[in-house]
């Protein structure tokens, strides 16, 4: 018996070349700008991040633009970033650039190798490279802010000599009362007037491990008295006694988060930096930090600038780090890769692919403007994206048994019919769909709400004769199996309890589908089935949103009291023989119920496993 090979859902960036045309918006035409003017065309590259002399003896840079995704591997990366990823490579691929993997390691408390792993694989997976031009994909290594710490601590003293920075030994309690607040301007430090060679001075005992961790920080000396607090002199080095996944113990002072970042894309030559809205109000302290090492000569010019979009924002989702680390070691979900998580892995185990989480994100579009999108935009690009790739199949979620008590006198006894069907409905152009094969005999399963006693109003699917209004029999309603013959329903047996153990029927003979005879008998409605002798039992995990509230953790809620009871049901299914042999991370379709893959961890031959990933239509809340 052959079986249909599911089509393969390879990442958009691979399976297809880029759209000749892409919806505008500001990003693009700032860029479009840029490369009208020249604004970067004087940049060189020196093959590896540097400093202004180290790219000075490169060449001309091959990319026309620069860009960067640079996690913090703090955690798994989720939906929003997601949508990052998909606008900073984009945006490389499509004007000639190179988009950067980095991984912004400044705090070594939070991060691991694992979760930079976990980055690694979900970049790759979203089918995006970091390689240079000229390169072979999946040839280069990411990035590292820890490979720039020699540089920050070299642009921190340069600071210090300039009378651009300082030690400060307030409290933490101390800075924060001085640093005043939106209506009231900041105080200076007793410590600000120091002379730079005596910032440089405890600035190295800093950095030679003589001061405890908090005794003191090095600020950047701007503006106290600036309506922007982020200008009012920000700490740009602490004190951190803490190993480091990457440089060990080598240091015990880190650079802060604000200061580290324009350097790493200062070193890596970015033209632009584009990050979410929530760092808007750091933007002048980067251009500042810019114009100052670039007035040193420390980096080249055109220093790179930054550039804001809105986050993303989805229903029935939350994005905190923190949140989705909670709902792990609580136990709410079963990893960071749950299919009911809004994580990359989480949502590469549901189902969705490549492809649907790109035109997700090029359909949503980038504005400077917070707005909320439903999370039925995101499924709808799934089922958009493996309606045509998407093998179908039949699998009954709530079987019944149906007897055909005339099938041993019309086909033989113990006779099975060979049926098939296509697995694609509509193949692409020029092509064959593949066949699915499966056979019919005396015993099928078919869903237990296809049968009822007594049928509501309009209810077209089987059940059994009744009376009519003259008080005559009428016959049991006929339908067809699908792919197979028509059937007259006679009736049901029940157990002691009443429940319903078999549904009664009776085959029509010579109505097989794709026979001359297949249109004989007219019915007003096909079910799906799988017969009982090539059926395989399969564990179906029937997901759902994790939440009930469209906004979980709005307003300051607890968001654990909006966990969706009903988020996962899993049931014992019966699946045609096409399925027995699906691969993990195989994608089909059950004809009827939705979108399905087959688990990509617990998937064994000898025990299916198959997700639900998105039903046929949305009916949320309906």
């Amino acid at each position: 018996m052959s079986t249909p090979t599911p089509a393969n859902t390879q990442p958009a960036a691979t399976a297809a070349a880029p759209e000749a045309v892409k919806p505008s918006n500001f990003l693009r035409q700032i860029i479009e700008s840029d490369l009208e003017k020249g604004t970067y065309a004087t940049r060189r590259w020196a093959g590896s991040p540097g400093d202004a002399a180290h790219h000075a003896a490169g060449e001309p840079d091959p990319a026309k633009i620069r860009t960067r995704f640079p996690p913090e591997p703090n955690g798994y990366l989720h939906v929003g970033h997601a949508k990052s990823i998909c606008i900073n490579f984009g945006l490389a691929r499509d004007y000639g650039g190179v988009c950067h993997l980095r991984f912004d390691d400044t705090n070594p408390e939070k991060e691991d190798t694992e979760y930079v792993n976990s980055i690694i694989d979900a970049v790759k997976w979203l089918g995006f490279d970091w390689a240079q031009l000229g390169q072979a994909p999946g040839s280069a290594a990411p990035y590292q802010a820890s490979d720039y710490f020699d540089f920050m601590y070299r642009a921190a003293e340069h600071l210090i000599e300039a009378g651009h920075a300082y030690v400060d030994e307030q409290t933490p309690e101390e800075m924060r009362v001085n640093r005043g607040d939106f209506g009231k301007p900041g105080v200076n430090s007793p410590f600000r007037s120091r002379t730079p060679a005596e910032n440089l001075a405890r600035f190295r005992e800093m950095r030679d491990g003589k001061l405890a961790d908090g005794a003191a920080v090095l600020r950047a000396k701007i503006d106290m008295a600036s309506p922007n607090i982020n200008m009012r002199d920000p700490a740009i080095y602490r004190i951190r006694r803490a190993t480091h996944h990457n440089t060990g113990d080598a240091w015990c002072i880190y650079p802060m988060y604000t200061f580290a970042h324009p350097i790493e894309d200062a070193l890596e030559q970015i033209t632009h930096s584009i990050c979410t809205l929530e760092f808007e109000d750091q933007r002048p302290f980067y251009d500042w930090l810019m114009d100052r090492l670039c007035e040193g000569g420390l980096l080249a010019a055109p220093a790179p600038k930054q550039y804001e979009f809105a986050r993303l924002n989805l229903t029935y989702v939350i994005t905190s780090k923190r949140k989705l680390a909670q709902l792990v070691q609580e136990g709410k979900v079963n990893g960071w890769d749950d299919p009911r998580m809004p994580t990359i892995v989480g949502l590469r185990r549901r189902g969705y692919t490549p492809a649907a989480i790109q035109m997700f994100a090029e359909r949503i579009g980038v504005t400077k403007s917070d707005s909320w999108i439903d999370y039925s935009t995101l499924e709808g690009c799934l089922r958009e994206d493996l309606e045509a790739k998407a093998h179908r199949g039949m699998a009954v979620l709530d079987p019944v048994k149906l007897v055909l008590t005339n099938w041993d006198e019309v086909m033989g006894p113990g006779h099975l019919e060979p049926c098939q069907l296509p697995a694609l409905p509509h193949p692409p152009e020029g092509t064959e769909s593949p066949v699915r094969h499966f056979t019919i005999g005396k015993e099928v399963w078919i869903e237990r709400e296809d049968f009822a006693e007594v049928p509501p109003k309009g209810y077209k699917r089987l059940y059994p004769p009744r009376p009519g209004a003259d008080g005559q029999m009428l016959p049991g309603n006929t339908v067809r199996l699908k792919g197979g013959y028509v059937i007259e329903c006679t009736g049901c047996n029940k157990d002691a309890d009443g429940n319903i153990t078999e549904v009664l029927a009776t085959v029509v003979p010579d109505t097989k589908s794709g026979t001359p005879g297949a249109d004989s008998v007219k019915v007003k409605a096909a079910i799906t089935w799988v017969g009982v002798a090539d059926g395989v039992n399969a564990e179906v995990r029937m997901y759902d949103r994790l939440f009930s509230d469209a906004h979980p953790d709005a307003g300051g809620k607890n968001f654990l009291e909006s966990l969706n009871p009903n988020s996962l049901k899993v049931v014992t299914a019966i699946v045609e023989p096409s399925l027995a042999n699906a691969k993990p991370d195989d994608k089909f379709q059950f004809e009827r119920h939705g979108y399905f893959v087959a688990d990509r961890v617990d998937h064994r031959a000898e025990k299916p496993v198959f997700n639900l990933a998105v039903g046929l239509k949305d009916s949320w809340g309906k």
